[in-house]
């Protein structure tokens, strides 16, 4: 064994300042080599050195990375890589108790009895190892180093409850994933830390919970050789491992290690379990405080003095047996169960005839199995190694380019890309080889830019799977009790610190739904507290919208633009509904006010302008008596009320105060009374919402398609809604008030006692079939008859129409101009005075009942006006049975839902005629409006009433003239067809 001048062990428990002190003391020599257990360790003091002297004089050499300036003089290197034979000034060795490691302790028992440095030796370790160190090292001076903060043990905890600046550790990598994965949800977030991940994502990582993105940790026990972080609390999430043979305890001098990191300098630390790890005894709990325990007698031991003549002296020398009594053999390592199975390959024992080749096999047996595939199939990669090196010289650029082509990939998960950057390590490691490769800085930068983009991209994956950044950021600042800055695109999205938290929907905020538990009530409480200035900003916004951007859904809802910001209640009338808004208790009640006065002033302007005529009729101060109070019925019932319900109301207005009501746009007909600029699309929609909250109903229904002239009939409906939609309800089918008053107009010249059918017109304007029209024909009170007849064929009226053809054309002119020549009678009758359409239009010119019309005609007797060719027609009437036709004949069934109750209506005697009218008839069947306005005359007894045109004449002496009534809204055209004769 080589000596020293001066032979130092420092040992002590963690955070004692040991790294930092063999730091120092190798910068106060020209040369020194610092060995270290882990890559990222060295990686950590190798960035301190290189910030102390620069890089171009700090070499790093681990197993996968080599980092060698010309003028190097400090090397920072793992145990493993450390060079031999140099004779710098200083050395030290660090966490020297690995000595005792059962996988790696041959390796540092070597560097404790070998490696020296010219001036000064340090051993860095636990005071365990002070008993074998002073058996094995002759002349070692101890140096011991106390903690410089306390370790107390603080019992059990759910890691719920992990106070910030914890680190759990974990012994797999299952259990590491699945605690970082609970800590993300209840958290916001927590770096991961592993022997296994590439330095350059585990400073990420690291970076991560330093810079306190995260306040969480979760590590395997890498975490407890030498890593300084800023750890105020270590949890043991299990207090078991699998040592690679099998499941075993940690002991006290194990957990102590790791605990250790918790209290850097002079902050105190806490340690403890969580999870399903039982709470420690308290023996293990006090050693690991008082920095107790057993110390070591015996170090793992490997023969160093190789014999490389042939295979076999080599396996012999390795497997040697140590003298002394402190050293005993250590277990088959990796690299010597590769050789064996090697030497089982007489591919193999033919190239190994010399020391040369043997040496070189060794030298391919080392490479270590960073794949954890198999023992076979790590065997069979290096025995390709081998023979490529044995063969050539050296491995071929094209065979390694194809090997790292194929992991140089940074898609997949975290598995995949931990994959394969293990199986990048194993050809870093070739590259780090002298004498291995053609271009060994080609490769070394090949290799080590793969690792990098493989070590970016698992970082990255990390830290979307196990880091909610905006979780994490908003926690954070809540702590520093900082002011956050809280900003809201055209799209309501919210950003907080430039994280996506949720969206502002009106004034309301809705965070994101990803969120869930802990997560989502902190993200709320953060978001809700930087969107208080957010909310005067869209307040003031909002109060100074014009009416266009503001409206109102058909249940009651108040909407700003895409957002519901309110909704319509009941008030105290049906005319002033109340507000209700929709804003987060955390806007405030000054945001609060404002809205709703918003709101209130929109809906009273929307109400004020489309019920403007109801809102002038209640105003109107000369209404008085019975008018004033049938006024204050139609403002009540929203501008339409059933005829039916108010019947003697009606009845009870006279003449004047009819005529005062037909001034402000009522209408009085036959089934409904109401005002026909509301029946609008727009009022009507209002009403059914208004009349649905006086109601108190649940669920508001919808108002019918705009244009329709009839519509199915709601099932279901609550009760009055065919009425506050413009429409009767009649069969399965309901028609708007206003074209049923036509209808209505028309069917008072048919003789419904005796009987009649549709005719053409009153199918156009209800735009149905016979069939529906039948229907709703019963729902209005009458009986349809349905028969069969045989089909007149256009065909035998043909040849009489011949000798005629030119007498019929002056016939057409005539008919052409008839319209002309009939308007100012039309405009004067009685439906082309009041029948006016919701739109306004009139009745004939509304597009819905022209479309609708066109089927309805076809399925009326009256207009079958097909074409057939003469001869087709004789022949096919030679050979097939006659064509049928359905029609139907309506008589008055006795009953009008709509009419007083179903009273027996008084008979009344029409003018020009002796005899009274039918009993039971309906009362507008051969009279007038029902406000005393002109009566059609009688139809002949035994059958439809024909048009006998213009005049009548009678035997009868003349009857005294009644007067015009001047309110009738028939009047004028009364008086110039008076005038006209």
């Amino acid at each position: 064994m080589a000596s020293a001048s001066r032979i130092v062990a420092v040992l002590g428990p963690t955070n004692t300042g040991k790294t930092h002190y063999a730091i120092e003391r190798m910068l106060g020599y020209r040369t020194g080599v610092m060995g270290f257990p882990l890559r990222l360790l060295a990686r950590e003091v190798y960035d301190k050195v290189v910030a102390a002297r620069g890089p171009s004089v700090v070499a790093l050499v681990t197993g996968e990375e080599r980092i060698v300036p010309p003028r190097a003089q400090y090397w920072i290197c793992t145990v493993e890589a450390m060079p031999e034979g140099m004779g710098c000034d200083f050395l030290a060795i660090d966490e020297i108790q690995l000595c005792a490691d059962p996988e790696r302790g041959h390796v540092f028992t070597n560097r404790l009895l070998r490696a020296r440095g010219t001036h000064e030796t340090l051993f860095l370790g636990a005071d365990t190892m002070r008993g074998p160190i002073s058996a094995l090292v002759p002349g070692v001076e101890f140096y011991h180093r106390e903690r410089m903060s306390d370790l107390v043990y603080a019992g059990s905890k759910k890691i719920s409850r992990m106070p910030p600046r914890t680190a759990i550790v974990g012994f797999s990598v299952d259990n590491v994933y699945a605690i970082a994965e609970l800590i993300r949800r209840q958290k916001g977030g927590a770096a991961v830390v592993m022997g296994a991940l590439s330095p350059r994502t585990r400073n990420a990582q690291v970076a991560l919970y330093q810079n306190g993105e995260v306040d969480y940790l979760v590590a395997t026990d890498a975490i407890g050789m030498g890593l300084n972080l800023d750890i105020d609390h270590v949890a043991f999430s299990s207090t078991r491992k699998f040592d690679g043979r099998r499941m075993r305890e940690l002991a006290p001098n194990e957990l102590a290690q790791i605990a250790g990191r918790a209290g850097r300098g002079m902050s105190h630390g806490t340690f403890g379990v969580t999870g399903d790890a039982r709470p420690l005894d308290e023996g293990t709990a006090s050693a690991i405080m008082n920095h107790q325990f057993t110390p070591l007698k015996k170090l793992n031991w490997r023969s160093a003095d190789l014999q490389f003549g042939t295979v076999e002296a080599l396996i012999h020398s390795l497997e040697a047996s140590p003298s002394g009594e402190n050293l005993i053999k250590a277990r088959e390592a990796d690299d010597l169960g590769a050789l064996k199975m090697l030497t089982r390959e007489s591919a193999v024992i033919s190239r190994t005839t010399n020391a040369q080749s043997v040496r070189l096999l060794w030298d391919v047996c080392r490479i270590p199995d960073f794949r954890g595939i198999s023992h076979a199939e790590h065997a069979s990669l290096l025995g390709v190694i081998f023979e490529h090196l044995h063969g050539g010289g050296v491995v071929p650029d094209d065979w390694l380019a194809r090997q790292i082509k194929r992991i140089d990939r940074t898609d997949g998960n975290i598995d995949t890309l931990s994959k394969r950057l293990a199986f990048i390590r194993t050809w870093t490691y070739v590259a780090q080889r002298n004498g291995w490769l053609r271009d060994e800085s080609h490769w070394r930068g090949e290799t080590r830019a793969v690792e990098d983009r493989l070590s970016d991209a698992l970082h990255e994956r990390l830290t979307q799977r196990f880091v909610d950044r905006r979780t994490s950021v908003l926690l954070r600042r809540l702590k520093q009790k900082e002011a956050l800055l809280a900003e809201v695109n055209d799209k309501g999205e919210v950003t907080v610190e430039g994280e996506f938290v949720g969206r502002l929907e009106g004034f309301r905020f809705s965070p994101d739904k990803s969120a869930q538990g802990a997560e989502a009530k902190a993200l709320k409480a953060a978001s809700l507290q930087a969107l208080a200035p957010q909310f005067h900003l869209r307040a003031d916004r909002f109060y100074n919208a014009p009416d266009t951007e503001i409206d109102y859904t058909e249940q009651g809802g108040l909407m700003w633009g895409e957002h519901a910001v309110g909704k319509l209640v009941a008030g105290a009338d049906a005319l002033t509904p109340q507000i209700e808004v929709f804003v987060d208790e955390s806007a405030g009640p000054d945001v609060a006010q404002k809205v709703e006065r918003r709101l209130l002033h929109f809906i009273t302007r929307k109400i004020n302008a489309l019920f403007e005529p109801l809102l002038a009729l209640q105003k109107d101060e000369e209404l008085t008596g019975l008018a004033r109070g049938f006024a204050f019925r139609m403002v009540e019932n929203l501008g339409v009320l059933p005829r039916a319900s108010i019947a003697q109301e009606v009845k009870d207005l006279d003449q004047d105060a009819r005529g005062a009501l037909r001034k402000h746009g009522i209408r009085f007909g036959q089934f409904t009374i109401f005002m026909p600029l509301l029946l609008k699309p727009a009022p009507t929609r209002l009403r059914l919402v208004l009349w649905s909250l006086a109601n108190g109903l649940q669920d508001f229904p919808e108002s019918p398609p705009p244009g329709l002239v009839t519509v199915p009939s709601a099932k279901d409906a609550p009760e009055g809604y065919d009425t506050m939609s413009g429409y009767r309800a009649a069969g399965e089918r309901m028609i708007r008030i206003d074209m049923l008053e036509r209808l209505a107009d028309m069917l008072r010249g048919e003789d419904s006692r005796g009987g009649f059918e549709a005719k053409a017109d009153m199918l156009s304007i209800t735009g149905m079939t016979l069939e529906q029209f039948a229907d709703l024909m019963q729902g209005l009170g009458y009986k349809a008859e349905k028969s069969e007849r045989q089909k007149v064929k256009p065909v035998a009226a043909e040849a009489e129409a011949k000798p005629a053809e030119a007498d019929a054309k002056p016939a057409e002119a005539a008919a052409e101009a008839a319209p002309a020549t009939e308007e100012p009678a039309a405009e004067a009758s009685a439906e082309a005075a009041d029948a006016v359409s919701p739109d306004g239009d009139a009745v004939a010119e509304t597009p819905a009942a022209e479309a609708e019309a066109a089927p309805a005609q076809d399925a009326a007797p009256a207009e079958d006006t097909a074409e057939v060719k003469p001869e087709v027609a004789a022949d096919a009437a030679a050979v097939a049975e006659p064509e049928m036709e359905v029609f139907f004949t309506f008589t008055w069934g006795g009953n009008r839902g709509g009419r007083q109750g179903g009273q027996r209506q008084q008979n009344r005697r029409p003018q020009g005629d002796g005899k009274p009218a039918g009993k039971g008839k309906p009362r507008g069947a051969k009279g007038g409006d029902r406000d005393g306005g002109p009566r059609g005359k009688p139809g002949r007894k035994g059958g439809p009433r024909q048009d006998q045109g213009a005049k009548t004449y009678s035997a009868r002496p003349a009857k005294k003239e009644k007067q015009i009534d001047p309110d009738n809204p028939f009047a004028a055209a009364l008086m110039g067809l008076k005038q006209g004769d």
